[in-house]
């Protein structure tokens, strides 16, 4: 089984503390390299981390704040003076064009070849063996969250193949397809030789007031990452930011009926205090981290 690995480069809030930049994530699956937002100096949050940036392949924007923006233009000079060859496509809600235009008129000229698309909910990226869906969250400017989707497989049973005696044929690959075969006389039905491979789910969910649909876009995801800005005791500012508490965010988890919760988008506030987040949202889920930058998921 392929991991997926997941590599926090900024788990901060609007205010960056000198333990949390500002919030960014990296999803690497086979040859994708999914960057989800670019808060200032995440450029260079790539080094600190041993991993290259010519890993990107996309970027998915979940709206158009400055914390979560505004390491773009440092990152796209960097690929452009580093000799990155890709064509790279960044995705965002509306008004992502009009931002995007704005902030290469903040630099000489584009150094990479990008494409941008504006998109609407729904399925953005899709392979015979991944998607990605975007989905509506509820901001005080369009925003968006992201479903990255590993879709179940059918795969050959490698011991039931050794027992059959089964030459390595193409043939074999008509089994995984789901047709049933003939090898040396003999007659193979796929359900003798295949399983099936579960597919997996990771959601990121940044910023965003509570609102119960949250939960059914997440639904089954092995990883729920959300924000949480605000403890308990802070709910009413929460509403009043279109931000989530921790609390809240374990509720979305808890009706998603996700495996695991992932804290991010801590604010300064609670930098020495995020065992209070993990204590109020494990009243409600259990399985639930708060992530720190550098961290690294595999999935």
């Amino acid at each position: 089984m392929e991991p997926i690995t997941l590599t926090f480069l900024g788990t901060g809030n609007a205010i960056p503390t000198p333990q949390r930049n500002h919030t960014s994530m990296l999803l690497t699956y086979k040859n994708l390299g999914l960057l989800v937002d670019c808060g200032e100096g995440t450029q260079r949050q790539f080094p600190q981390a041993s991993l290259s940036p010519h890993k990107i392949t996309h970027i998915c924007i979940t709206h158009w704040h400055g914390d979560h923006i505004l390491g773009l233009p440092g990152l796209l000079q960097s690929l452009g003076m580093s000799d990155y060859a890709k064509t790279l496509h960044l995705y965002g809600p509306k008004g992502s064009n009009h931002f995007m235009h704005a902030i290469t008129q903040l630099m000489t000229g584009m150094p990479i070849k990008l494409e941008v698309h504006e998109i609407n909910p729904g399925v953005i990226m899709e392979t015979p063996e991944w998607s990605v869906e975007a989905f509506s969250v509820h901001h005080d400017c369009p925003a968006l969250g992201y479903s990255f989707i590993i879709k179940e497989k059918t795969r050959l049973d490698k011991a039931k193949l050794k027992k059959l005696k089964l030459p390595n044929t193409p043939q074999l690959g008509q089994l995984a397809a789901g047709k049933t075969i003939t090898i040396n006389g003999k007659t193979i039905k796929p359900s003798q030789v295949t399983y099936q491979e579960p597919g997996r789910k990771v959601t990121i969910i940044l910023d965003t007031g509570f609102h119960p649909h949250l939960a059914k876009h997440a639904q089954d995801a092995n990883l729920l990452i959300t924000e949480a800005s605000f403890a308990q005791e802070e709910t009413e500012k929460a509403k009043e930011y279109h931000h989530l508490t921790a609390a809240q965010a374990a509720q979305i988890a808890k009706q998603a009926k996700a495996k695991a919760l992932m804290l991010t988008h801590i604010s300064q506030r609670y930098e020495h205090r995020t065992d209070l987040l993990i204590k109020e949202a494990k009243k409600v889920f259990k399985n639930v981290k708060a992530a720190n930058d550098f961290d690294v998921l595999t999935l």
